[in-house]
């Protein structure tokens, strides 16, 4: 068990994919934090029997349920995972030896570097992804190769000093740029994207896209 790690799951509807998560995750023995709405009743009565906290969100979004759910985190350490299976457990390992060095404060995954993959990119995401990815980097200097993706471990100290605010799916792109902006060190590292276990994906790559472009340009101009 990594004791001084907490696992930081949003969960949306997502009864088809979150008690399978779940199990996988119970041979890691790790903290877990669901974040979801109240009237979620049925993602709620899928994970009765596992051994999790829950909290219920008090605002609408992907952005708001991750901010909630680290800001209740005592550990040391975070991470983001997803509710739907994307994600491989067995990459936790390599992320937090690496946030271990006290140096740097976030580790990103990436599906973009040698040997890496995803089985749920399509080529409207794909294409997204590269241009917000070097649009990060043209605009801040980031040098994180996967913007977009949400594989995520860091300093919980960190993260509650950088009074992240975008509520919705935007919160992907604010949270390395203002880490950035305080010059904190990033890193990143290989992962491979699973397919969903179940249900349906709540992305919507147009609109998203579009709130994604403007929040990047704000924070240039800010």
């Amino acid at each position: 068990m990594i004791n001084d790690l907490t696992l930081v799951i949003p969960a949306k509807r997502e009864k088809e994919s979150l008690p399978t998560v779940l199990e996988e995750l119970k041979k890691y023995n790790l903290k877990i934090i669901i974040v979801l709405e109240r009237t979620d009743i049925e993602t709620i009565n899928s994970i009765r029997n596992y051994n999790c906290k829950i909290i219920y969100q008090k605002n609408q979004g992907y952005g708001a349920a991750l901010i909630e759910g680290i800001n209740s985190v005592t550990t040391k350490y975070f991470s983001i995972f997803n509710a739907d299976g994307s994600f491989n457990p067995i990459e936790l390992k390599q992320m937090y030896e690496i946030i271990k060095d006290d140096k740097i404060k976030l580790v990103f995954a990436s599906r973009y570097e040698d040997n890496c993959s995803s089985e749920d990119d399509n080529i409207i995401t794909y294409v997204g992804n590269f241009f917000f990815t070097k649009l990060g980097k043209v605009l801040f200097g980031l040098k994180v190769t996967d913007i977009l993706y949400t594989y995520v471990v860091g300093s919980t100290e960190i993260f509650k000093k950088l009074d992240i605010k975008n509520k919705d799916f935007t919160f992907c792109v604010e949270l390395p740029i203002k880490a950035h902006k305080k010059n904190y060190l990033l890193a990143t590292t290989k992962s491979n994207e699973r397919a969903r276990f179940g249900g349906k994906k709540k992305v919507n790559a147009f609109k998203d896209g579009f709130l994604i472009l403007i929040s990047m340009l704000k924070l240039f101009f800010k």
